[in-house]
């Protein structure tokens, strides 16, 4: 007998069926499982499977939802999620549509914090080697905070108590919620591109971990580590820390603390400087005293110079004007002889005697001049040979052809010998132009060879 089903279903009919009674079975339920098989397509959906030891379904995380998530997921995590189970219909495979997702003891924002700080670590932003230090005395200090909050106050009033002369560029920004983290990026740069300021403070009062969340965006850290000038850090309390603490040059635990870090204390500076310059004017004073008895010693020194060449000079005077009277006396003999001979050849007056006379004078003469010329010239030479004795017995000369005179200081005493002297000692040189001042490093002695 042939047995008539009620009702035949298609395998599309079935599916539907059973996806509407998933669907109005489990519209809301809480799963934990670890991800696997992950997928992340250019759709910007995520799909993956949790699976526990012995049982696995799978899981979608549409775009909007994945766009939400502050950290990102990876292989083997595990995860507790929320969602509708359905059923997906070309394949009649069920599955879990889901609207929330985190990782299993541990927040979601503590996961996208240590994940985002190891990606910057690794690329240098918080490197001890990057950080600069703060300037002495900045000429005007940028401030990003709200102008709402305590923290300004704070700030300006230790600013101004410690240095009043200081100037402030304050750039108001949201320190929470949606927006405010790219508000501070931008903040941050405007500052570091104006010129004006040579310090930032970033800042603002306590809060919870997720009103400070915008000082661990992306933006603001990677603005604050590429800041043209130094950036200080003072966001929350001293227990809190965010991303920005790690890429700012010097991190405050409070922003009245920042302010202290920024700021000297003109009073201290003022006195300080005074100190310096007196120590400055004695410093120079003794200095001074010093070079003037140094100056003292080489006067004496030169004196017995200046007497020696003196003494030689006069010498050489007075050997030129002996020089001058024995040619005077010679020429004044040589003329009377030659009046002499001509007194006698117009007295004896022959003609013939006259004219042999007449033509032996040329000759004469020029015997004469050539004597002359001679005796001249061996005079010359002689007052040269002078000259240069003179000068090689000069000091002056012995300096000049790159010998020296070593002294002890400040005893003055003419170093001779090498053993004349320790070392560590010091000893003053005097060269034909200028002086050195020395330390004895090494003392070889006579025996030794040179290298």
């Amino acid at each position: 007998m042939l047995v008539t089903p009620q009702k035949i279903l298609t395998v599309s009919d079935l599916t539907l069926l059973v996806r509407d009674r998933l669907e109005q079975g489990f519209p809301d339920l809480w799963i934990e499982g670890e991800i696997s098989n992950l997928r992340a397509p250019g759709s910007g959906h995520l799909y993956f499977t949790l699976k526990d030891e012995t049982s696995q379904i799978r899981a979608i995380l549409f775009r909007t939802g994945a766009q939400r998530l502050r950290f990102t997921l990876h292989e083997g995590m595990h995860v507790i999620v929320r969602g509708r189970l359905t059923v997906y219909e070309p394949r009649g495979e069920y599955q879990v549509v889901l609207d929330y997702l985190e990782p299993k003891g541990i927040g979601a924002l503590q996961v996208a914090f240590e994940q985002l700080k190891d990606k910057l670590a690794r690329e240098g932003l918080f490197d001890s080697s990057r950080k600069r230090p703060l300037p002495l005395l900045p000429r005007c200090i940028g401030i990003v905070t709200s102008l709402s909050g305590a923290a300004i106050k704070d700030i300006l009033s230790v600013l101004h108590r410690r240095c009043s002369i200081l100037k402030v560029l304050i750039s108001p920004v949201a320190v929470q919620g949606d927006g405010a983290a790219d508000q501070i990026a931008h903040a941050i740069r405007a500052l570091s591109l104006s010129g004006d300021v040579d310090v930032i403070i970033v800042g603002r009062g306590g809060g919870s971990w997720e009103d400070l969340w915008c000082f661990n965006d992306e933006s603001v850290v990677r603005a604050i580590a590429a800041s043209s000038v130094p950036v200080v850090s003072a966001i929350g309390h001293e227990i809190d820390f965010t991303l920005s603490d790690f890429a700012a040059d010097c991190r405050a635990p409070t922003p009245s603390a920042a302010a202290e870090a920024v700021a000297p204390v003109l009073h201290d500076l003022v006195r300080t400087i005074n100190n310096l310059g007196e120590r400055q004017e004695r410093g120079i004073r003794a200095r001074v005293s010093f070079e003037q008895r140094q100056i003292a010693d080489h006067c004496g020194a030169m004196s017995l110079l200046l007497f020696r060449i003196q003494r030689y000079s006069q010498q050489l005077d007075e050997a030129a004007d002996r020089l001058r009277s024995s040619l005077r006396r010679y020429l004044e003999n040589f003329n009377q002889r030659v009046q002499q001979a001509f007194h006698q050849s117009v007295v004896s007056s022959p003609r013939s005697r006259i004219q042999r006379h007449l033509l032996t004078v040329p000759y004469v003469m020029k015997r004469v001049e050539e004597s002359l010329r001679n005796r001249l010239a061996f005079r010359r030479e002689r007052m040269r040979s002078l000259i240069s004795a003179l000068d090689s017995l000069s000091p002056l000369a012995i300096l000049a052809r790159g010998y020296s005179l070593v002294e002890t200081i400040p005893e003055g005493r003419i170093v001779r010998k090498a053993s004349d002297v320790t070392v560590n000692e010091e000893v003053g040189i005097t060269l034909s132009e200028g002086r050195l001042m020395c330390e004895v490093r090494h003392i070889i002695p006579k025996s030794a060879r040179l290298t």
